[in-house]
């Protein structure tokens, strides 16, 4: 089955492997879903991910960060910009998520960053999703 939306599809694998109680999960890869479990792994939101190689499509293994007091590590997610309707945002527009407990994940010109380090190099681009 095609998927128009990796990033939703993502986003709502994370979430149901956690509803789940499940501690890894599998999405199909692709260079921006590589590139946004990438920043994940940075923030501290996931432990680790690793491409496991398939005939048809590779394979994106990702390993859930949890700890038994605190619960699972992202606490919420929210795609902003969608297929049917783009967000982008300057330099200036970035948003804070959760009073910076929380990030925000831009497309821009230079790949796919956090919404700090867009704030530092003064760029903007398409908000794709905030996580906390």
């Amino acid at each position: 089955m095609a998927i128009n939306d990796h990033i939703s599809n993502l986003l709502a694998r994370i979430r149901n492997a956690q509803m789940a109680r499940f501690d890894q999960l599998e999405v199909p890869s692709t260079k921006i879903v590589e590139n946004v479990a990438k920043i994940l792994k940075q923030e501290g939101f996931i432990r680790n991910f690793r491409v496991v190689p398939e005939k048809i499509q590779p394979a994106l293994k990702i390993f859930l960060k949890a700890s038994p007091e605190a619960g699972y590590a992202i606490k919420g997610m929210k795609r902003v910009s969608r297929p049917g309707r783009r967000i982008y945002v300057g330099k200036d527009d970035i948003p804070t998520v959760k009073n910076g407990f929380g990030v925000a994940i831009l497309s821009t010109s230079r790949g796919v960053m956090t919404g700090e380090k867009a704030r530092k190099l003064a760029i903007g681009g398409e908000l794709l999703c905030e996580i906390w």
